[in-house]
């Protein structure tokens, strides 16, 4: 009888870690580039996310399909890891001596106008959130997983999950309203519904940087 992903996953077999890489690796990249709103961030917390789920392959459940809520799951965690350590990074270096800035032109580039423009409002938007309201609209709306899987990707009831994309949903439209956000095209609207399934149909954000 052939084992399942699930099962193989956890006995530790490579060949089923890169099937799992070659599903999941773009999900995670677009999870955490959603949360850090960082190119070179997201691609770290993809390597480390594996790393991780090497590690932590012994507690996959061989219950279930889908392997991609626990991966994701994982992916937050890592996220949350790597931007504390941003955030250190960052405080210590705002403590050294300034040094002339080298302009970098890299930056004028047409083609990268546009992801600027609606990264900052993505930015904005998150940036008025509550780290777990990121988290659950990232998983829910964004990822597109259903209350059950995002509930299992945090470690939380299906009812926490419920109450905290409701609460974003508000948090957000009460924001558009005051004319506090400027939404790109692209981005989750406030008042988008999750769809039976668990499948937001939710807009999304404008196509990432092609990899």
């Amino acid at each position: 009888m052939e084992l399942s992903l699930r099962a193989r996953v956890r006995a530790g077999d490579p060949e089923a870690f890169r099937v799992l890489f070659d599903e999941c690796a773009r999900a995670v990249y677009n999870q955490a580039f959603r949360l850090t709103g960082n190119w070179s961030t997201a691609e770290e917390v993809v390597s480390l996310t594996f790393l991780e789920a090497w590690r932590l392959r012994a507690t996959v459940n061989l219950e279930g399909e889908s392997l991609r809520p626990w991966l994701l799951g994982i992916a937050v965690n890592v996220t949350r890891n790597v931007s504390r350590a941003a955030r250190r990074h960052q405080a210590a270096v705002s403590r050294l001596p300034l040094i002339p800035a080298v302009p970098d032109f890299a930056d004028e580039l047409a083609d990268r106008i546009d992801d600027v423009v609606a990264l900052a409002a993505v930015r904005k938007a998150l940036g008025k959130l509550r780290r777990g309201e990121r988290e659950v609209l990232a998983l829910c709306v964004w990822s597109g997983l259903d209350y059950a899987a995002a509930a299992e990707a945090l470690g939380v009831p299906v009812g926490t999950v419920r109450s905290r994309l409701s609460r974003t949903r508000r948090k957000l439209r009460r924001l558009a309203m005051l004319g506090d956000l400027a939404p790109a095209d692209g981005e989750p609207g406030p008042g988008s519904e999750q769809v039976e399934g668990g499948r937001a149909n939710a807009a999304r954000l404008k196509q990432e940087r092609p990899r």
